[in-house]
């Protein structure tokens, strides 16, 4: 690797939504698909947390799936830009990433999954979105731009690098720091322990039991979503307690938005002298006003940040 393209990758990478919104409506789809494969082997968890996916050092991965007597995964590869099919037993398949129809490349998935011995079927139609077009019709997103997927990963795994060491200071119920396909956002949520009312549901061909199972219990959570001019990071809380709205958090650039969340522009988190620093404000602040607004007990559920201290000393 050069000098330059190290540099590159150690810095918050700058991707607006225009250069590449054809390209992102397209690896949607297909980021759906690989979670629904996911979903159609993997035993249920709460919140349906064994649907997400997984940043890693090359793409998106969902991790280890059980199938009969063995296991295999799925990588999105966003540097060789190649969807990795991998089974226990040493076998594989590749499907190419380029531009090309949904429709080829749910065929092309589902053909290497036959190909492995690996009998899947899948509700195939996309969630959250309008229109939900059927993955086998969907010749309308068909884009794939290599460097802005590029530089979309590399915006996620910066955030997730923040987002995991803020997670790391909660000892509470906490979601792992995962993509979520149907919103195609990352995201980690917090949990008081104590149930939630019913949702009222209302996301785009989703039925009102998934999220009702998605938010059975309060909670406050935080994420990045590639929206806005250059992505966003939000933070919310459900339910929302009183005051949440206008409770003051940092930095100055955050704001509560009409959809009933706090966001903060990514672009000024990229633009900061301390980037880090910035995003971790916006979530220790944005978290402090849930909690703190819905009387959690925090002494009990956030950690000691010293605990291990005289260990590493040995």
């Amino acid at each position: 690797m050069t000098e330059q393209s190290t540099v590159q990758t150690q810095v918050w990478p700058r991707l607006r939504l225009r250069d590449w919104s054809d390209t992102k409506d397209t690896l949607h789809m297909w980021t759906q698909i690989v979670g629904k494969i996911r979903m159609a082997h993997a035993p249920m968890i709460n919140h349906w947390w064994h649907v997400t996916l997984y940043v890693n050092p090359h793409g998106l991965t969902t991790s280890t799936i059980p199938y009969r007597n063995g296991d295999f995964d799925i990588e999105f590869d966003f540097l060789d830009h190649q969807l990795h099919i991998r089974t226990s037993d040493g076998r594989r398949q590749q499907v190419a990433l380029a531009p090309k129809p949904v429709a080829q490349f749910y065929t092309e998935t589902m053909q290497a999954l036959d190909d492995l011995g690996i009998q899947t079927h899948i509700y195939a139609r996309p969630n959250e979105v309008d229109p939900a077009i059927p993955f086998a019709d969907d010749y309308q997103h068909a884009s794939y731009d290599p460097h802005a997927v590029e530089l979309f990963w590399r915006q996620l795994l910066r955030a997730n690098r923040v987002i995991t060491v803020f997670r790391s200071r909660f000892i509470g119920k906490a979601s792992p720091v995962h993509f979520f396909w149907g919103g195609m956002d990352m995201a980690c949520t917090r949990f008081s322990g104590r149930t939630a009312p019913p949702n009222p549901g209302g996301v785009p061909n989703l039925p009102v039991w998934v999220t009702r199972e998605g938010y059975s219990h309060e909670l406050a959570s935080c994420g990045f979503w590639p929206g806005g001019e250059e992505g966003a990071f939000y933070a919310y809380a459900y339910p929302e307690p009183a005051g949440y709205a206008v409770h003051p958090v940092r930095p100055d650039a955050a704001y509560y938005g009409p959809s009933g969340e706090f966001l903060l522009p990514y672009e000024a988190v990229a633009a900061a002298a301390n980037p880090d620093q910035v995003l971790a404000d916006f979530l220790d602040t944005t978290y402090a006003a849930a909690a703190d607004l819905a009387g959690w007990d925090r002494a009990a559920l956030e950690a000691d940040l010293h605990r291990c201290d005289h260990r590493r000393q040995q």
